[in-house]
């Protein structure tokens, strides 16, 4: 109360004729100082309450209190307290300012110059608000968080109940949220291919290709269909149920699968499959012995069938292996979890497997590749945009059926298909299938 006697008195001219100040004008500053002190605890409190660390509502929480209680409660719904809290103050300030007015027209007679009274209006009010009103309380509330959050909770509690703060808090939150809600920013849909453009542009020279190549093997994770992915039907190492048991050990040691397909007469009548860590309790048995009994479900799924789907699916039946089948049933291939997860991490090995060379290299810009070699490796291998090919690929998902799309029929040995930027020369077929293909860029070679 002094500091703002101190504060009036000093814009104010005493010696001014006419200046008086009566029984009215003490009661305008006593009105003052009351709606001061609301301003003061709002602003306080809103620095408090939203300053609040997790550890400070931890504490909280273990206080056994009432004002801990309130104070718990008051944040389950931060944005009625925040709405309490600018309304309150902005009344009080409001309040302030007409007040202040009063006071203002009761001191200084009308013959007083304007610009005397402008600036006691706008700059003496706003700086005294600001300074006692906001600043002040905020710098003391951040500094002693805890306290000021006691002191002005019970406060708030009862504004937040009791009208007419309550109304304009329901409208105000209510209000806030339809406005929201009608004003709500379009979705923005981003292209796969946009997401690669950005990878490339936003390259760091610190990355590496293998972290670029995850980078964009995440984006085109959930554009990969099963066909694309998938060990073809001709690679699948498969056991007709009426193998007897020493012959399925020998094809075990064999493959060097840990599941192995089993079919009844044909491969398009897939049984189930068989896990080798079954079996392992029996390898000394004899060769009649119902190995059968532990074939498991299979698992069935479409060649169009999205991988990233699919991982969730394998999640979810805690499986490591589908057979993929074409619409009319037949099988088309297999499909495991290590083959889903190498498209984003790359190639996945362990001390069993056996490093297969599916092409060779001739020079930067030739390549010799074996026919089944999927259209995705063959990409990666070349160098060169998947989108180059695909609208001469068709339904084919390797090298071999590629070119037979473009000529319509298996071609003989030195002949070639021209596929975009690339020459596709038959290197070895047979009637039945395509072996070994050699890939050329057209460019280089007409140089």
């Amino acid at each position: 109360m002094h500091a703002l006697i101190i504060f009036v008195f000093s814009i104010i001219p005493l010696n001014t004729t006419g200046f008086q100040f009566g029984f009215n004008e003490l009661g305008y500053l006593l009105v003052i100082l009351f709606l001061l002190f609301f301003s003061i605890m709002m602003s306080a409190s809103e620095a408090a309450f939203f300053s609040l660390s997790p550890s400070d509502t931890d504490s909280l929480g273990n206080e056994d209190s009432k004002k801990s209680k309130t104070i718990l409660y008051l944040l389950e719904k931060p944005r009625d307290l925040l709405a309490t809290i600018l309304i309150t103050n902005n009344l009080v300030n409001v309040g302030i300012i007409i007040v202040s007015s009063y006071l203002i027209n009761s001191l200084y007679p009308a013959s007083y110059s304007n610009l005397s009274r402008w600036l006691i209006d706008v700059i003496g009010i706003t700086s005294f608000i600001l300074i006692f009103g906001e600043v002040i309380p905020k710098i003391y509330a951040t500094r002693n968080i805890l306290r000021t959050v006691k002191l002005t909770s019970n406060m708030l509690y009862y504004l937040n109940k009791f009208p007419p703060i309550s109304w304009f808090r329901f409208f105000l939150v209510g209000g806030t949220s339809l406005f929201k809600n009608f004003f709500k920013k379009k979705k923005v849909k981003i292209s796969s291919d946009e997401i690669e453009q950005a990878l490339a542009l936003t390259k760091e020279e610190s990355s590496t290709d293998e972290e670029q190549k995850i980078l964009e093997g995440i984006v085109k994770f959930g554009n990969t269909e099963v066909s694309q992915i998938m060990k073809s039907r001709i690679e699948i190492s498969a056991l007709d149920q009426k193998t007897d048991f020493h012959h399925v050990l020998l094809h075990i040691k064999e493959s060097g699968y840990s599941r192995i397909p089993i079919f009844e007469d044909t491969l398009d009548n897939i049984q189930g499959i068989l896990h080798i860590k079954d079996l392992l309790p029996y390898l000394s048995v004899s060769s009649d012995f119902n190995w059968k009994q532990f074939i498991r479900k299979p698992f069935f799924v479409p060649e169009n069938k999205k991988i990233d789907d699919l991982l969730k699916e394998f999640q979810v039946l805690k499986m490591h292996m589908s057979v993929v089948v074409d619409e009319y049933g037949g099988v088309s291939g297999l499909l495991t979890l290590e083959d889903i997860l190498e498209e984003i991490v790359g190639d996945i090995t362990d001390e069993f497997d056996e490093t297969e060379i599916i092409y060779s290299r001739i020079d930067d810009n030739t390549f010799v590749f074996e026919g089944r070699t999927s259209l995705i490796d063959f990409c990666k291998v070349f160098d060169i945009d998947q989108k180059d090919i695909d609208e001469a690929k068709g339904d084919a998902d390797t090298i071999g059926g590629l070119i037979i799309e473009q000529a319509g029929r298996i071609l003989k040995n030195n002949e070639f298909v021209i596929c975009g930027p690339l020459k596709l020369t038959v290197e070895s077929s047979d009637k039945r299938r395509i072996k070994m293909v050699k890939a050329s860029r057209i460019n280089i070679e007409n140089e």
